[in-house]
């Protein structure tokens, strides 16, 4: 089991970012969240099988079209349990 947490910067807001993730994580069997940020850049805990996750991370790296992601900055692991299904928050 592998956890990633990151941020990705870019243009990540308004252009279905979230719903891409979430439906890239769900397809993936993946437990977490993907959130919006104030700042503009978009959050995204989530946790599963190693190749699963590896899988989301590359997804995240290009997004869906329309998104220009000019990062993705690696977090701290969370200690708490993530949740399944994958949420999408605001």
């Amino acid at each position: 089991m592998m956890q990633l947490h990151v941020v990705v910067h870019g243009r990540v807001q308004g252009v279905g970012f979230r719903w891409f993730v979430g439906e890239t994580a769900r397809r993936l069997d993946l437990a977490g969240w993907v959130r919006n940020k104030a700042d503009g850049s978009v959050e995204v805990a989530a946790d599963g099988n190693d190749s699963a996750v590896e899988l989301l991370r590359s997804g995240l790296a290009k997004g869906p079209p329309g998104a220009n992601v000019t990062s993705v900055e690696n977090l701290e692991p969370l200690s708490d349990p993530l949740p399944k299904p994958f949420s999408i928050s605001r």
